[in-house]
């Protein structure tokens, strides 16, 4: 199979060809449909997130379908379409495990991170951690859902009933979570980097009440923000923008340092918490939910062989919606 492989942190991505993997027990083999490209893959590539599997094939939003199957496995069948997320193996027999908090596994390991992921033509995932999709979405659709989804929906069920919600960093994660906010008749202020007007457009063209650059004061004060960006000095910034009560929601796995604010901003019951990872029942909850709204996701496709250059546009903010790898 071909593959794109991260040798060393900080380095472009390579292509490899290697042998088809072999399911072990409790496994399936995937023929990789689709891949969508998230910020984490930005931050495991760029060194940000620390001991990596090296070499490591990234990639944790996978579409596929089952071609073989390990021993023991009963919840799939040969031909069957599936999606792979971050969360990949839990020990399933600690505190967080028992208590129906898998997401905090001290041993927890993560597709596209300690498992190889799915930049490649083939990949193999534990059966248990892996998800039936929704039928009606093509493979290139579906697949962002199965992290700006996922990770979203939990940052999502964090604001409560806030009406008036802000979204810093309008991305992959917030043009799906809009439509959610839509269909519940909640009003989404968008902040975006500064100049970024074509960003904005976007976020207004979904609904989006107010764009504006991440600095600004929206015109109406927020029950709630959700921060997608990964810059730390966002907090102070939302938490002045939120009213008393409010809550700000960090969505992202890596976050620059936050600076030292005055306890004035967030006096007044206000809250700073983050999301971490996902749990299988957010999965099968947004899976269900997803095709009733239904979220359309927008998407910008790249062949496998393109992978650093579809990591690049991310970076640079060029992306609208989601980027995704097709292997076809």
């Amino acid at each position: 199979m071909r593959a794109m492989v991260l040798e060393q942190a900080g380095k472009p991505l390579r292509m490899v060809e290697r042998p088809d993997p072999e399911p072990l027990p409790g496994q399936v083999r995937l023929r990789i449909l689709a891949c969508a490209v998230c910020r984490t893959d930005l931050h495991v590539v760029d060194g940000e997130l620390p001991n990596p599997k090296l070499p490591l094939i990234p990639g944790h939003q996978i579409v596929g379908l089952v071609d073989a199957v390990g021993a023991q496995v009963t919840r799939f069948k040969i031909g069957q379409r599936v999606g792979v997320p971050w969360l990949g193996w839990t020990c399933g027999t600690c505190s967080y495990c028992l208590q129906q908090r898998e997401n905090l596994c001290d041993e927890a390991q993560f597709t596209g991170y300690q498992i190889d992921g799915g930049y490649a033509e083939y990949t193999v995932a534990d059966e248990r951690f892996c998800f039936p999709l929704p039928a009606g979405y093509p493979d290139e659709q579906v697949a962002p859902l199965l992290c700006a989804g996922l990770i979203g929906y939990r940052a999502w069920s964090m604001v409560g009933a806030a009406e008036r919600i802000g979204f810093y960093g309008f991305g992959a994660a917030a043009h799906i979570l809009i439509q959610i906010a839509n269909s519940e008749q909640r009003k989404v202020f968008a902040f975006t980097r500064a100049g970024d007007e074509t960003g904005q457009a976007f976020a207004r063209s979904l609904g989006a009440v107010w764009a504006g650059a991440s600095h600004q004061t929206p015109p109406e004060s927020l029950d709630a923000a959700i921060l997608f960006a990964p810059a730390g000095d966002l907090v102070p910034t939302a938490l002045r923008a939120v009213v008393k009560g409010g809550v700000v929601v960090c969505a992202g796995i890596h976050m620059s340092d936050i600076p030292s604010f005055p306890y004035q901003i967030l006096w007044g019951e206000r809250m700073v918490r983050s999301v971490a990872n996902l749990t299988r029942q957010d999965g099968e909850e947004f899976l269900a939910l997803a095709p009733r709204i239904p979220i359309h996701t927008q998407v910008e496709q790249f062949p496998l062989q393109d992978a650093n250059h579809a990591l690049t546009q991310l970076r640079g903010g060029n992306i609208s919606g989601a980027a995704v790898l097709m292997m076809t």
